[in-house]
């Protein structure tokens, strides 16, 4: 608990961020790269007190009211940063974001946890069902990027076929929302006892002998609610700095935008929950660190991405598709392929975690170097 504290109070540090960007943005009238910048990191730390605000919040209301507060927001930040890119028209930055928060939450976050964890315990186990469960969800998900981007290389992407893309998108969007809706009843309601590891850090850190953390520590419902919610009026005001600067800054820093989607925006909104993959698997609580990786990738992709499309008929230009590119959906399906093939045998070991950084690696080579 005392790491946890100590890694808390080094990321509120670039809380700083915050008002230089504010600075930035409207006395010095900085240059759009350096507000991406700026925004970026100042984004980092606000999504972590949403995290912990949700966290707190969870702690006060049980564990299927949490974990449902939890589900809902879970990713808030990349929600937020997305509808501002939506509302701007940026949709292959949105599409980006999203394949991106995908392949770094099970490549990166639980590669790293995995390496990290698997150096001071050799053996890391897991459950089997839950994690093959996640596995199956995130299969859902790569069958509903791949078959826009079937249907529109076969369909002429002109005139009707246009428009039938767009009412293929949404019809799956709605299938999709309604199986991530089934699959929080699975978790919360009728095989609950799966997910025993993640229901709150006050349970698992019972459930493995340890100290229960101070109560002192634990924040009032008021205070998380008004932690969550200026946390995230920042979120979104930051957010509409860094999608404003976006584009101008890919290309003086030499990257294209769907690297600055995949790889920079996705990191950033999902870095405070990156830390807590780790920490908990440093822990040898493998069974938390891969629920939030996977489960995390689950949300985006059967929760987020088609309630984005649902939110572009409203607040966007024009609707969203889900039709990703070529290599986004061949991204989704090898980090859905390795991650079904490591979850299977119900553990790990370091050497697996490194593997998984390595498929990351070669993926963000990848997308940097698009033209």
């Amino acid at each position: 608990m005392a790491g946890r504290i100590k890694a808390d109070n080094v990321l509120m540090l670039f809380l700083v961020f915050v008002p230089i960007t504010l600075v930035l943005e409207y006395f010095l009238h900085a240059s759009p790269t350096v507000l991406f910048v700026s925004s970026a990191v100042a984004i980092i730390p606000l999504a972590g007190l949403m995290g912990k605000a949700t966290e707190m919040l969870a702690e006060r209301v049980g564990a299927g009211l949490g974990g449902l507060l939890n589900a809902t927001f879970g990713n808030a930040a990349e929600l937020i940063i997305a509808i501002f890119a939506l509302r701007a028209g940026l949709y292959d930055l949105v599409k980006a974001s999203l394949t991106g928060s995908i392949i770094g939450n099970v490549l990166l976050v639980f590669g790293l946890s995995a390496v990290l964890g698997g150096l001071k315990h050799p053996r890391q186990s897991f459950n089997r069902t839950a994690a093959n469960l996640g596995a199956t969800m995130l299969l859902l998900s790569a069958v509903g990027l791949v078959v826009p981007a079937v249907f529109h290389f076969i369909q002429e992407s002109e005139g009707p076929a246009a428009i039938a893309e767009g009412s293929l998108s949404l019809e799956i969007s709605i299938v999709l929302i309604i199986c991530y809706g089934l699959s929080l009843v699975f978790s919360l309601r009728t095989h609950g006892h799966l997910y025993a590891g993640g229901h709150s850090e006050v349970e698992a850190v019972a459930r493995h002998g340890e100290a229960v953390p101070d109560e002192s520590h634990v924040w009032s419902a008021k205070r998380a609610m008004l932690m969550l919610v200026g946390a995230a009026t920042f979120v979104g005001w930051m957010s509409e700095i860094l999608v404003g600067g976006a584009e101008e800054a890919a290309h003086s820093l030499g990257m294209n935008e769907v690297f600055v989607g995949v790889i920079v925006v996705a990191l950033v909104g999902n870095a405070a929950e990156h830390s807590t993959a780790v920490l908990v698997a440093l822990k040898n609580k493998m069974d938390l660190s891969l629920q939030i990786a996977v489960g995390s990738s689950v949300q985006i992709a059967l929760f987020i991405a088609p309630l984005l499309v649902l939110l572009s008929y409203v607040i966007a230009p024009q609707p969203m598709d889900l039709v990703f590119t070529e290599l986004e959906v061949v991204a989704v399906a090898i980090s859905v392929l390795v991650i079904g093939q490591i979850s299977d045998d119900g553990e790990t070991h370091w050497m697996e975690g490194a593997l998984l950084l390595g498929v990351y690696v070669i993926l963000g080579l990848a997308f940097f170097n698009l033209a």
